[in-house]
């Protein structure tokens, strides 16, 4: 493995000043195993330069609700022995496509449900079909139920 120069590697604050993410968040996202630091010889983190691409991917991924999970699963397939290449990372964006597809749905399904919910007159949380009183679905599973794709009681199908 060819030497780094110390150009290549960065402090902390040079990552958090870059890439728009606080130092105690890079230091859970290191946490996580989602980046990783070496130390030099007064303890202090230093991150590859490479690093920034990956913070930026995190920060992508997690803006379109993908969990740190799956972030991490991901993460964990690119190359540790070299940066990851075009053609990496468009394998790993590959593998979230239906993912994707299947957010951007519940996305929509939960604008136009929405849209209805506060067009269909009934203003109170007594009558709307999104209100779930006592917990009354929690047998449906967790999560706004009525919202999800599975049908059954979805607030469309109220109004």
């Amino acid at each position: 493995m060819p030497m780094r120069s110390p150009r290549d590697e960065l402090t902390i604050g040079e990552v958090a000043e870059r890439s728009g993410v606080a130092p105690t968040a890079l230091r859970f996202y290191e946490e996580r195993g989602l980046i990783e630091s070496t130390r030099n010889t007064g303890n202090q983190r230093r991150y590859r330069r490479t690093t920034l691409r990956r913070i930026a991917f995190i920060r992508s991924a997690r803006r379109v609700g993908l969990t740190l999970e799956e972030i991490g699963e991901a993460l964990a397939t690119l190359p540790a022995s070299r940066t990851p290449t075009r053609a990496d990372w468009a394998r790993l964006s590959q593998a979230w496509r239906s993912r994707l597809d299947e957010q951007i749905e519940r996305l929509e399904r939960l604008r136009d449900q929405l849209d209805g919910c506060i067009g269909c007159g009934c203003l109170s949380l007594d009558s709307c079909a999104l209100s779930n009183p006592d917990d009354a679905l929690a047998d449906q599973g967790p999560g706004a139920v009525r919202l999800e794709a599975t049908g059954r009681g979805r607030a469309a199908d109220r109004h």
